[in-house]
């Protein structure tokens, strides 16, 4: 993804954009998001947006996660069933999982190539493939 700077006037105007009312929780979770553009936990972007304004609640940042993934402003990257980031990266894109750092890191869709999935159920489409490519560190 290409880096852009986002400024929190930015962040109104990103959430009316996606049929998102703006709120100021809801910006100041989204600043928190988009001005890193790194894979965040739900805890990080807590700790991140109460560093500034300690009135948001955990219930909070979850319900806003949830509106911004229904309404296509991030992505949910599910690497166990214990860990959870949000990316704002929505275009089409695989992960690295460093299992020893707990980092994403983002690998280009044209970077993997994708053959021989099986036919789907009557009346289903495909809303997506998420290849997640797990990595460690090479011990001698």
């Amino acid at each position: 993804m290409e880096k852009q700077h986002y400024t929190r006037d930015d962040m109104a105007g990103l959430l009316r954009a996606h049929d998102i009312t703006p709120t100021h929780q809801r910006i100041e979770i989204a600043y928190a998001l988009f001005s890193r553009q790194e894979h965040l936990s739900a805890d990080q972007i807590m700790a991140i947006v109460n560093d500034r304004h300690s009135e948001t609640s955990k219930a909070t940042v979850y319900n806003t996660l949830n509106l911004f993934k229904q309404h296509k402003l991030v992505r949910e990257v599910i690497v166990d069933p214990s860990k959870v980031f949000y990316d704002p990266n929505t275009g089409p894109h695989h992960h690295f999982y460093n299992l020893q750092s707990g980092e994403l890191i983002d690998i280009d869709a044209r970077d993997v190539q994708i053959q021989g999935l099986p036919a789907l159920p009557t009346g289903m489409v495909t809303e997506g493939v998420d290849v997640i490519i797990r990595i460690r560190p090479q011990h001698a």
